[in-house]
């Protein structure tokens, strides 16, 4: 469905992707999982055509996106990180608007447009401007509009960022009908959680490349060690994280107020840890200890948090 082999773009001395591959099957749901920066807008950008490579090819359901763009973007629904509406019209009429553009017929259109208000549970706000939205709202009505003509493939670029816990269990909810009806889809996020809830396989990007993928049991295999320490503290300057590296070597990982520790042996490193943090005058707000996440793969192949 999705073929992209040694994919590359750069801004001046930036390489804001660097040599990207991969593949995604028909039918399955990958998340590109990396932090802010870490190239995944710019990925989707090259994917969709609304930027050009430096280098590498990219075939989506047959096509490739040099030779037949329409042939591409007919087979692609793009949801962007901006919200990409018209605040003055209605949701109908925005639907309306975007369908239109796929050439869609009148009558087809008010049918689609209906079902799409219906899917996303807004059909009662149909008629009202968007200006009256909230941003969850919106994101809402974004995904409708981007699957109006039924894409092959959908690309998710960050949709949750911002909105309110109602819309954003409208989109899990959403994606995973999508999923289970077949539709193959690509979602960005910086969010651990939702990669483990709504994917099959995750690749994990950063600076640009792609460093792992597999399924969440595969990342979590790469770890030598399936436990980590974590604490949430206060008073971590990073002269007191250096102190903290020296002490454990590369068992323990930093982060803004945040250490994970790959312990020896569990009761014999927590005291000691909780020990040399009271030397140190670093508060401990909360202390467990945890099966490894994705934030711990990330950790183990990046050597920093995801939020970093």
């Amino acid at each position: 469905m999705l073929q992209v082999t040694q994919l590359t773009k750069a801004y001046g001395p930036i390489q804001a992707v660097d040599g990207i591959s991969l593949s995604i099957d028909r039918g399955a749901c990958y998340a590109l999982l990396g932090p802010n920066g870490a190239g995944k807008t710019t990925t989707i950008n090259l994917l969709s055509g609304l930027l050009q490579p430096d280098s590498g090819q990219v075939s989506i359901n047959g096509f490739n996106p040099a030779t037949d763009p329409l042939k591409v973007k007919a087979s692609i629904g793009v949801i962007p990180q901006e919200i990409a509406l018209y605040d003055e019209l209605t949701a109908r009429q925005n639907l309306h608007f975007w369908a239109g553009l796929y050439g869609i017929s009148p009558v087809e259109i008010r049918r689609r447009a209906d079902a799409a208000l219906e899917r996303i549970g807004l059909k009662d706000r149909a008629d009202q401007p968007l200006q009256t939205f909230s941003g969850g709202m919106k994101r809402r009505i974004n995904i409708a509009a981007a699957i109006l003509h039924k894409p092959a493939i959908l690309f998710m670029d960050e949709p949750t960022v911002g909105i309110d816990p109602q819309s954003r269990n409208h989109i899990y909810e959403l994606i995973q009908e999508l999923h289970r009806e077949g539709m193959t889809i690509l979602y960005t996020t910086h969010y651990m959680e939702e990669a483990e809830k709504l994917c099959d396989r995750i690749g994990i990007v950063d600076r640009g490349r792609l460093v792992a993928e597999g399924t969440l049991r595969q990342l979590r295999d790469r770890l030598p060690n399936q436990t980590r320490i974590h604490l949430e503290t206060r008073g971590l300057t990073p002269e007191v994280g250096v102190q903290l590296q020296a002490q454990y070597g590369d068992r323990i990982a930093i982060g803004e107020e945040q250490v994970w520790l790959s312990p020896n042996l569990v009761h014999q490193d927590i005291a000691e840890l909780v020990r040399s943090c009271g030397e140190l005058h670093v508060d401990i707000q909360h202390l467990e200890v945890k099966e490894a996440d994705l934030e711990a793969v990330f950790l183990e192949l990046t050597g920093r948090a995801l939020r970093d």
